[in-house]
């Protein structure tokens, strides 16, 4: 039964750790769109480190009228968004995307017509194999709650485009899950409360250490999870169970 008293993101990764399939995926997304009451999830393989494969896995909760139209129409040569894997580092909001094409204003109005969603939020993720993806997320709420759904949900959203991208490559079997070099006690507990929304300061406050300190533990566990960031190396941690959010 799913424990619904659960914080969000943790309720989240629960959900996507009992994924075994693509169409788990599928479903475990949908339940984690409910759950933050966005419109529309979707995750995307852009691009793969040792293949050539073009887009090689993609999970959505779009409409598949629209999924079939956007593969028909090859939208990908056309979608900005597709851009932000090729070169973005950070989350970007789709309101500073740049829409002065006729061609891409006709796209966001054709996507507009099935119910995608007129706000939006992507996150790039770049994995450590050299493998990119992305991550994003629609609304169809006024700009206000938007804005507050938004930065309420963006801490979570960063982890878990990390722990997606290494579900969908585990599921999918474009890669196996890798080993890692085993974290220290200290490392494990800083990622865990780093994972629980504590900031360095207060981190340093509970385990009675000093932030030099945990700053450094940070540092040792990203690096031997080979992780590029710490969303990463949470992400990383929670899919090999090492850690609890």
């Amino acid at each position: 039964m799913e424990n619904r008293q659960l914080q969000p993101l943790s309720w989240s990764l629960a959900m996507l750790r009992r994924v075994g399939s693509g169409a788990d995926l599928n479903d475990a997304i949908a339940h984690i769109r409910d759950h933050y009451q966005f419109a529309h999830l979707v995750f995307l393989v852009v691009r793969l480190a040792e293949r050539p494969d073009v887009y090689p896995f993609y999970c959505t909760t779009y409409p598949d009228e629209w999924v079939s139209l956007y593969l028909r129409k090859n939208y990908f040569e056309i979608d900005p968004v597709i851009d932000l894997g090729q070169s973005g580092f950070l989350p970007v909001d789709w309101s500073n995307l740049d829409r002065r094409s006729p061609e891409t204003r006709r796209f966001f109005k054709e996507a507009d017509s099935f119910g995608i969603g007129r706000h939006g939020l992507t996150m790039p993720i770049r994995g450590s194999s050299g493998e990119r993806s992305l991550f994003s997320v629609t609304s169809g709420l006024p700009t206000r709650e938007w804005r507050k759904l938004r930065m309420s949900s963006k801490h979570d959203l960063q982890v878990l485009s990390h722990y997606l991208h290494e579900t969908a490559l585990s599921v999918s079997g474009l890669r196996k899950s890798g080993g890692y070099r085993k974290l220290s006690r200290r490392e494990q507990e800083c990622l865990q409360l780093l994972a629980r929304g504590l900031v360095s300061k207060r981190i340093a406050a509970r385990l009675q250490i000093s932030e030099n300190a945990v700053r450094l533990y940070l540092k040792l566990a990203k690096r031997k999870l080979d992780a590029r960031t710490l969303y990463q190396a949470i992400a990383k941690a929670s899919f090999l169970e090492i850690i609890q959010p």
